[in-house]
């Protein structure tokens, strides 16, 4: 089964969503200060594959890379 998942496109749309502001805002704090931006350069070929695997999983590609890159590094620590 394919899940489909929507993200807000517009400032409008936030009509529609109810969140815990408090909550959200400490959660972005918390990404902020535990992540780091970095770039790393891919064939347009594989993040195709990434976002058509992150599409069916219904999560973000950029979430998908982290969670296979911090899958190999758990594996290397473990080897």
């Amino acid at each position: 089964m394919k899940k489909s998942k929507t993200y807000v496109k517009n400032k409008s749309s936030y009509n529609e969503v109810s969140f815990e502001v408090e909550k959200t805002l400490n959660s972005r704090r918390t990404w902020k200060t535990n992540k780091k931006p970095t770039s790393v350069a891919l064939e347009q070929e594989t993040i195709d594959q990434l976002k058509q695997i992150a599409e069916e999983r219904g999560i973000p590609y950029q979430v998908l890379m982290r969670s296979y890159i911090l899958k190999g590094l758990k594996e290397d620590i473990a080897y």
